[in-house]
């Protein structure tokens, strides 16, 4: 971009908002209030919207943040389910609202309408739940294990109740979930509690029904005394015990396998290693699949996964259990070879004893079976207090709880009447003042370049006089002709031609004074100038480009020939008022456009420039500020003798 280019771009500088600001006031205050007032009539039409917030808080279960984590993001997801939003639908009767009943508007919705490809009506519960997550948001607060339930409604009494409503139907709901997993639970232990209770009724009552046919009564049964009876009894009770041992045991697990119920209990069952491992992969996939079903629906794939791998170890335990049932069924009938041979060895060893052994045999057999079962028996009833108790102290605490209900809003979410007020004024205000510094920097443009640059050319060997149309040479000898005629005007006159030229100067901002004669006249002006220009409050530098006379400070000489910048050049005398002295050099560089360049800097500065150019003639410095949106002033006087 070329020096003249630059020259005409428009500029707005600090100086230029103090000159046209304060004069457009008036205007700007009026539009932006009426702007202000005009956004305050459009929001009295816009719906209010309130918001109300309940909170949870989910009590921690462990010290593993990531655990923590997983549980909170599990309870946001039951938070939004459809079963909940339904729930809370018919707790609340959103159907009959209409903010909620509503289809809103959506212009792709029209727009695929009137080309026939809408879809199809939507169900009212649909459409309800719908609306009611758009309208509710649910989070996490910060790492807490605080979870907040925010719902956006055109009623704050709404929003408060609806908010609450959801709160509080998630907790009953995994309150109820929880309750329904440990009765079910205490349900199995019971009903495998009574069974045992009826085997070990049934074992008390062979045993003492024995007794009571035995004569025996509550007496202990006295063994024959030979050493050889003795041992044989031995041997036939140790065999009776391992084949009814064996043969109890095989009975009770091919009853629990019958039953499909659960093997725990059973000590064989827990003795075996291959049945442990699958038992504690059981309880693996179990425990997975609770997690699960807290955050997962019953079909999804993972849950009947899960499902299928926990039927696949039943089978495995139940195939290793019948398995151990068969090796017990085998020790059985092992131990009842035993006794048979024993027996007949007895019976050809006691020809001469009486029924007494097998007697205690047959006795001490059955009241060991009904040991064994009532082990059992006290066993299962150990596991049901156990969950009993757990149950009780749960009973009162519940992993989740509400611990802030919703209150309704006092003010309205939306809109923000003063943040949309503020805006609106701001920028209303900022837009009047940016078009009026640009329409003044501008404004330069606007003007007739050819006029200027036919009234600055002029001035390149001799000053201009005002005129349009006539022959430059004819009109600087008209002016100097009516100079040399005016010598003797006094100062009186110069003062009443100088209204007209601050009339000029509305559009100009800069002065360049060209005298003829002596330099009294400039002097005159430059101090009305400024006189009135700083009564009325205006800012106004003085440029010295005609003295030759140096100072002891850098001047216009100076920056024409770079030996100092634009900011030490300008000399200030008070707030308003400052002076660019003539400069330490000597001479003006007259082929320097940098005086040209600092004249318009200031304009942008100061309401008023006043460049003194010297005498008219070969040696005036006027063609260095050709090209100035400036008013040149032809200033002729003379001695008042």
């Amino acid at each position: 971009m070329s020096p003249d280019d630059e020259r005409e771009q428009p500029r707005v500088a600090i100086g230029t908002v103090h000159a046209v600001v304060p004069t457009r006031w008036l205007r700007i205050l009026l539009v932006t209030v009426l702007a202000i007032v005009a956004t305050a009539a459009v929001l009295a039409f816009v719906p209010r919207t309130y918001e109300s917030t309940a909170r949870l808080m989910l009590e921690a279960g462990s010290d593993d943040e990531a655990a923590t984590s997983a549980r909170v993001e599990s309870q946001v997801e039951l938070l939004t389910s459809r079963d909940l939003l339904l729930r809370v639908v018919d707790l609340q009767n959103l159907r009959s609202v209409p903010e909620f009943a509503s289809v809103g508007f959506s212009p792709l919705s029209a727009l695929m309408r009137l080309i026939g490809q809408g879809a199809a009506t939507r169900n009212l519960d649909d459409v309800v739940i719908a609306n009611l997550a758009d309208r509710m948001s649910v989070g996490r607060e910060r790492e807490s294990s605080v979870v907040s339930v925010t719902v956006h409604a055109g009623d704050a009494e709404l929003a408060a109740s609806i908010a609450n409503a959801v709160a509080r139907a998630h907790v009953e709901g995994w309150a109820a979930r929880q309750a329904s997993e440990q009765a079910g639970a205490t349900t199995r232990l019971n009903q495998e509690i009574e069974s045992l209770r009826a085997r070990v009724s049934a074992a008390d009552a062979a045993v003492a029904s024995y007794k009571l046919e035995n004569g025996l009564a509550d007496t202990p049964v006295a063994l024959p005394p030979t050493d050889a009876l003795s041992g044989a009894a031995a041997q036939i009770a140790e065999a009776q015990q391992r084949k009814a041992s064996a043969s109890s045991r095989a009975e009770v697990i091919r009853g629990l396998l019958a039953s499909g119920k659960p093997l725990d209990g059973v000590p064989d069952i827990r003795e075996s290693a291959m049945i442990g491992v699958l038992l504690q992969s059981k309880a693996s996939l179990e425990a997975e699949l609770t997690q699960k079903h807290t955050t997962l629906l019953p079909n999804h794939p993972t849950i009947k996964a899960l499902k299928s791998q926990i039927n696949q170890l039943n089978g495995s335990i139940s195939e290793e259990a019948a398995r151990i049932a068969e090796s017990l069924e085998a020790e059985a009938t092992v131990a009842a070879d035993r006794e048979q041979r024993l027996r007949q060895q007895a019976a050809s060893d006691k020809a001469t004893g009486d029924g007494t052994a097998q007697t205690a045999v047959n006795l001490e057999s059955l009241e060991r079976e009904a040991r064994t079962q009532r082990d059992l028996l006290d066993s299962y009833l150990a596991k049901y207090a156990d969950l009993s108790a757990a149950n009780d102290a749960g009973s009162g605490r519940q992993d989740i709880r509400v611990i802030s209900d919703a209150t309704p809003a006092l003010e309205p979410s939306s809109p923000k009447y003063l943040l949309i007020m503020g805006a609106v004024g701001f920028g209303v205000l900022a837009l009047q003042v940016a078009a009026a510094l640009l329409g003044r920097a501008a404004a330069p443009l606007r003007r007739d370049s050819d006029h200027d640059q036919q009234e600055l050319a002029a001035f390149v060997a001799e000053p201009e006089v005002t005129g349009e149309g006539d022959d430059t040479d004819d009109l600087l000898e008209r002016a100097i002709g009516q100079a040399i005629s005016s010598a003797g005007t006094p100062r009186s006159s110069i003062e009443s031609a100088l209204p007209d030229l601050f009339r000029a100067l509305d559009d100009q901002g800069i002065v360049l004074l060209v005298s003829v004669g002596e330099g009294e006249g400039v002097v005159q002006v430059v101090e009305r100038l400024l006189e009135d220009a700083l009564m009325a409050q205006f800012s106004a530098v003085i440029i010295d480009a005609a003295s030759g006379i140096t100072s002891d400070v850098a001047g216009l000489t100076d920056l024409a020939a770079g030996v100092c910048d634009y900011g030490a050049a300008v000399q200030p005398i008070d707030d308003n008022l400052a002076e660019v002295r003539w400069g330490r050099v000597p001479t003006l560089d007259r082929r320097s456009t940098r005086p040209l360049t600092m004249a318009e800097a200031l304009a942008d500065l100061y309401h008023l420039v006043v460049v003194d150019t010297g005498r008219a003639g070969m040696t005036s410095s006027l063609p260095l500020f050709a090209g100035l949106p400036a008013a040149v002033v032809l200033v002729a006087n003379g001695d008042a003798d």
